[in-house]
């Protein structure tokens, strides 16, 4: 209606006080209700075109949308894995700090486990005590199997000598028969040196490895333990949290509840049409106005555009994708976040809203090198997104009315 109105005083308008104080027709005469589409009509016809390629050129270079929304995070409360629920710290609608418990699950398991590590680390304790016992003893060992050795061997050597001085007081029988028994005290000798050093690689390696492992495992286990207490990740207020104990939670099937944090301002997230794909840019100055916050229009700025349009994603399934499923267009989702700090205070998180973005040419009207037609096409470009300012303010003002009175909600 805006527009109409514009164009009609640069062609309606004329075109009357052409055929009035030119031609002398005058209203009511010659210009009446029923002759005023033959008498006007070129400038009747001159505005529809003026009209449509005014709005055309609006909507193109200064798009509007009323898919807003003033979005915000949230984060889902779930375990790690399934359980009952045995204990719950917090209630709904409840504010939390980061960390803080929110429920256990039931733990029996874990803390069989746990234990069960805790005893494994305690026995490769004691099979170290029980090793050095052993080295000790393997010193013993070693001495007495020394002194065999030893003996031996001096027993042996004593019949060798006596052999060579005189070759019938010694049988031969009886000499290879002490060196059967040196060399059986030597491999005794050499099995219990063995010993000791197997012994010592086992309290220096084995030992040490076998505790590390279970030390690992206990923490493990541990940690196993921790995960059945279920902690706020973030601070926030608690929202549709009604666990209660004996309730069986699923990460795949049932959360627990949902968390919305502090910091959940995202801004504002927008949809526009396709058509306006080459015109949305990152930089944009836009306006909006929420149902949250009437009466109030907020400078924004467009942050990032989205690449893609939601509608078309498709993913592998067990059927194959129908084009007529994704008939329905899509919109080019936009992120607005506030030009100045504080713009957002007041306004509901997940208001609906409605925005305009303006495409500026400033930095091309200033190029030395532009054309004169481009210059005041751009000119014009420029000028009218004044039309649309006015509209969103237009649209502010009468928002609360259609809310109120006219929609009923």
């Amino acid at each position: 209606m805006l527009e109409f109105l514009i164009c009609s005083m640069l062609t309606i308008l004329p075109d009357f006080l052409f055929r009035r104080y030119v031609q002398g027709k005058k209203i009511g005469q010659d210009i009446n209700l029923y002759s005023m589409w033959f008498e006007l009509r070129w400038g009747i016809t001159a505005c529809v075109i003026l009209t449509l390629s005014l709005i055309t050129l609006i909507f193109y270079y200064h798009p509007a949308t009323k898919n807003v929304t003033a979005v915000f995070r949230t984060v889902t409360i779930l375990p790690e894995s399934t359980g009952r629920v045995a204990e719950v710290f917090v209630g709904t609608n409840e504010k939390v700090a980061a960390g803080a418990p929110l429920f256990r699950l039931d733990n029996t398991e874990q803390q069989a486990a746990l234990e069960t590590a805790r005893r494994r680390v305690a026995e490769i304790d004691a099979e170290k005590a029980v090793a050095q016992t052993e080295l000790a003893a393997a010193d013993g060992m070693i001495a007495q199997a020394q002194g065999a050795y030893q003996q031996a061997l001096d027993e042996l050597n004593t019949q060798v000598e006596l052999n060579r001085r005189n070759p019938d007081v010694v049988a031969r029988r009886e000499i290879e028969r002490r060196q059967v028994a040196v060399d059986g005290r030597k491999g005794a000798l050499a099995a219990a040196v063995s010993n000791k050093q197997t012994l010592q690689t086992k309290i220096a390696s084995l030992l040490p490895a076998q505790k590390a492992s279970a030390e690992a495992a206990l923490a493990q286990a541990q940690v196993e333990l921790d995960k059945t207490i279920v902690r706020a990740g973030t601070a926030g207020m608690l929202q549709q949290f009604a666990l209660r104990p004996g309730d069986i939670v699923n990460p795949m099937i049932r959360s627990a509840g949902i968390l919305v944090p502090d910091d959940r301002r995202i801004g504002l997230i927008a949809g526009f049409g396709q058509i306006e794909a080459q015109v949305m840019k990152p930089g944009m100055i836009a306006e909006a106005t929420c149902v949250g916050k009437p009466f109030t229009i907020i400078p924004m700025v467009v942050t990032e555009v989205q690449n893609v349009i939601a509608t078309g994603q498709i993913r592998p399934t067990d059927q194959l994708a129908d084009v007529e499923q994704m008939s329905r267009p899509g919109t080019l989702t936009t992120f607005l976040e506030p030009l100045f700090d504080g713009q957002f205070t007041g306004i509901p998180p997940g208001s609906s809203c409605i925005a305009n973005a303006y495409t500026s040419n400033h930095d091309e009207l200033h190029s030395p090198d532009i054309s004169t037609p481009r210059w005041l096409f751009l000119h014009m470009v420029d000028a009218v997104g004044l039309v649309h300012a006015m509209i969103l303010r237009l649209q502010a003002l009468l928002l609360p009315v259609q809310t109120l009175v006219l929609t009923g909600h």
